[in-house]
């Protein structure tokens, strides 16, 4: 990556950064704690999780979503994966399992856990502010455990809609089913499925690939 392509990464999650630091103290607000509870009990009917499954919350805000898996699977362990100090604090404080959920501050383009770690991976909410979806799909990729899952929650994008670009929030990007599975079959992942969660909010699942699998393709 070049010197100036780097430099305008990094301003483009500062800028992120300081947004939703901003966020942080009303972030918890009752329109959006009723949006975010309703799509986590959407998707809570589509997950499945092993028996002491451990799972990733990429962009987990306040820890909404793993409080709520933590309820439900009660050996689940987890690691919420947030750049905001400010909401990882929030999600600290909120935090209902402490021993068995962690928040940790981190960039999903370059995941600092090893490979294969993880039984499930979730993004919600969150892809549409990551400037290079396709290398945040390869780090999931390489994270997820043979058999893995990762749920994908995002506004669909319709057709000839074009990204958003707010001055306090920077570009967002959304994505049809056929972006979706593109970028999951080229980062060796393979689609289950697409359920809509709520109007306009699309989940979409894909499981890793067994070598095998990749051998014989």
């Amino acid at each position: 990556m070049s010197y100036r392509k780097a430099s305008m990464t990094n301003d483009f999650y500062q800028q992120k950064e300081n947004f939703f630091d901003l966020w942080a103290p009303y972030y918890d607000c009752w329109l959006t704690t009723f949006f975010y509870q309703a799509i986590h009990q959407r998707l809570l009917e589509y997950v499945e999780l092993p028996e002491n499954a451990s799972v990733l919350d990429m962009g987990c805000g306040t820890g909404l979503l793993l409080n709520r898996l933590a309820a439900k699977f009660t050996t689940v362990k987890g690691v919420g994966l947030d750049l905001s100090p400010l909401m990882l604090r929030r999600a600290r404080t909120q935090n209902r399992f402490h021993k068995r959920l962690i928040f940790v501050s981190g960039n999903t383009e370059s995941l600092s856990f090893a490979d294969e770690q993880f039984d499930a991976v979730f993004c919600t909410m969150s892809f549409l502010h990551y400037p290079h979806p396709q290398q945040v799909f390869h780090q999931v990729s390489r994270v997820l455990a043979d058999g893995g899952k990762f749920y994908f929650v995002e506004v669909e994008r319709r057709e000839n809609q074009i990204p958003s670009l707010l001055p306090w929030i920077g570009e967002m990007k959304f994505y049809n089913r056929q972006q979706r599975e593109r970028l999951g079959t080229e980062a060796g992942l393979e689609l289950i499925a697409h359920h809509d969660l709520i109007p306009s909010i699309l989940l979409t699942v894909f499981t890793t690939r067994s070598e095998a699998e990749i051998i014989n393709l």
